[in-house]
C-alpha cells in the first residue's frame, strides 16, 4: 500500500496533501521536544511537584480558551493563512519557556505560548476538515497519527541532544528547522487550499467549490450536534489523559512491573494508538465513521477493564493494546464531524470542550485513585467511552444543517470501497 492509499483510504487519491501532513508531523515534533525537556525546566526553576502542575496549568487554560476564538479567526482570515502564521509563532515560543528563571515566570510565559499553540491545532485540524468535505475521503485520523509519527521523532531527538545541549540550545535548534519549513512549505500550503471534487467539473465551478466549505462555515450556527461532538472529545481526552498520566504508576504498584517493564506498556499503548490513525482513513471508508466512533469506544471502555483488573502483566499489555486502538481515531472522528457541520468555529468549540477532558481527567484520577483505588479510578474511562459511544450512536443518522433541521448524515459509505 502506498503512503497516500495509507492516508486517504485507497479509494480516490486525495491530491496535494503533502503541504498539510508536514505541519501535522512538525508540530508533533515541537510538542515532543517540550515534552522531553521538561524535568530539566522543572529543576532550572527550581519548582515543585505542585507548583510545576500549576505552571503546565496555564498553557492548558489558555490553549483551551484561544481555541474558542480561533474558530472565528480562520473563518476572517483563512484556515490556511493562520496556519501558516501561527506555525513560526509557535516555534519562536518553544524557546521561552527555557528562559525562565522562576515558576511565575515559566507560568507567565506558558500562558502566552498556549494561546499562540491552541490557534495553531484549530487551523491544522480546520485545514484537515476542508480537504476531507470537498475530496470525501477520510483523512483526520491519519494526520493525527503522523502527529504521533512526529512526536516519536522528536522525543528520539530529545534523547540524543540531552546530553550534548541545553534546553535553550534544544528548542532553538527545532526551533529554526520549524521555521525553515513553515518558510518552505508555506506556499504550496497556501496554494493548496481543499482538494478539487473527484468529479470532472469547468474551472471556475471547481474553483468555487474549493472555498464552498468556508462559506459554508462562516453562516452555519454552533448546533448542540457540535456541542456533543465536543462532549466525544471530552471523554476521549479524558481517557488518554488518565491513561498517559496513570498507567505506568498503575503497572508497577498494582501489578508489581519494573519502571522499564511499566514504560513499555505506555509503549505499547502509543504504538496501538499511533497504528490504529495512521489506518483510520481505510477503516472510516470501510465502516463509516459511526462504527469507527462508537466501536472503538466499546473497544477502549472493555480494553481499560481489562487493563484495570488484570492479573498479569500479560493480560494487561493485552487490554493497553485494544485501549489504543479504540481511543485512536474517536478524537479525530468527533473533530472532523464538528468542522463539517459548524466550520472552524465548530472545530473550535468542540476542540475547547475536548480540552477539559485533558484537563481534569488526570487530576480526577488521582483524587478519585485515594478515596476508591487506582484500579477502579482507571474503570472510570470506560464509562465515559460508553457515554462517547452512545453519542456517536445517536447521532448515526442525523446531520444539523444550518436552518436547524435534520437530514440523513452522509459521512457512511454508501459503496464498497474498492481496496485494489
Amino acid at each position: 500500500m502506498s503512503p497516500r492509499q495509507l492516508l486517504t483510504g485507497g479509494r480516490h487519491p486525495v491530491t496535494r496533501l503533502y503541504p498539510l501532513t508536514v505541519f501535522f508531523a512538525a508540530d508533533g515534533v515541537l510538542f515532543a521536544s517540550w515534552i522531553v525537556r521538561i524535568p530539566e525546566i522543572k529543576n532550572q526553576v527550581g519548582a515543585s511537584a505542585t507548583a510545576l502542575g500549576l505552571a503546565l496549568l496555564c498553557m492548558t487554560v489558555s490553549s483551551a480558551a484561544s481555541m474558542y476564538f480561533a474558530g472565528g479567526l480562520c473563518e476572517r482570515l483563512g484556515t490556511r493563512t493562520v496556519l501558516v502564521a501561527s506555525f513560526p509563532l509557535v516555534c519562536a515560543g518553544l524557546v521561552t519557556p527555557a528562559l525562565a528563571r522562576s515558576v511565575v515566570a515559566l507560568g507567565a510565559i506558558l500562558f502566552v505560548f498556549g494561546a499562540i499553540y491552541g490557534v495553531l491545532l484549530v487551523a491544522l485540524n480546520s485545514a484537515a476538515v476542508e480537504i476531507e468535505s470537498t475530496s470525501g475521503r477520510a483523512i483526520m485520523s491519519p494526520m493525527h497519527g503522523l502527529w504521533s509519527v512526529g512526536g516519536l521523532v522528536g522525543a528520539v531527538i530529545g534523547g540524543l541532544l540531552a546530553a550534548h545541549l541545553t534546553a535553550v540550545e534544544h528548542f532553538a535548534v527545532v526551533a529554526v528547522a520549524g521555521v525553515l519549513v513553515a518558510v518552505g512549505f508555506a506556499r504550496p500550503m497556501l496554494l493548496t487550499g481543499a482538494d478539487r471534487p473527484v468529479r470532472s467539473e469547468g474551472t471556475a465551478a471547481a474553483a468555487a467549490k474549493e472555498h464552498e466549505p468556508v462559506r459554508r462555515a462562516a453562516r452555519t450556527p454552533i448546533s448542540l450536534a457540535v456541542v456533543l461532538l465536543g462532549v466525544v472529545a471530552l471523554c476521549t481526552a479524558y481517557g488518554e489523559g488518565a491513561i498517559g498520566d496513570w498507567v505506568a504508576l498503575h503497572l508497577r504498584e498494582d501489578l508489581g512491573a519494573a519502571a522499564g517493564v511499566a514504560a513499555y506498556g505506555f509503549g505499547v499503548y502509543s504504538v496501538a494508538i499511533a497504528t490504529g490513525r495512521l489506518t483510520g482513513g481505510r477503516l472510516i471508508e470501510r465502516l463509516g465513521e459511526t462504527w469507527v466512533l462508537s466501536g472503538g469506544a466499546a473497544l477502549a471502555a472493555a480494553g481499560v477493564l481489562v487493563t484495570a483488573w488484570a492479573g498479569t502483566l500479560a493480560v494487561a499489555f493485552a487490554g493497553l493494546l485494544a485501549v489504543g486502538l479504540g481511543l485512536a481515531n474517536m478524537f479525530p472522528v468527533a473533530i472532523a464531524r464538528a468542522g463539517a457541520i459548524g466550520g472552524p468555529r465548530g472545530v473550535g468549540l468542540a476542540s475547547t470542550i475536548g480540552n477539559t477532558g485533558m484537563l481534569a481527567g488526570p487530576p480526577l484520577i488521582g483524587f478519585l485513585a485515594d478515596q476508591v483505588g487506582l484500579r477502579t479510578a482507571l474503570s472510570t474511562v470506560a464509562v465515559t467511552a460508553l457515554v462517547a459511544a452512545v453519542i456517536g450512536l445517536v447521532q448515526r443518522s442525523l446531520r444539523v444543517r444550518g436552518d436547524g433541521s435534520a437530514e440523513p448524515l452522509a459521512a457512511e459509505p454508501a459503496e464498497p470501497a474498492n481496496q485494489g
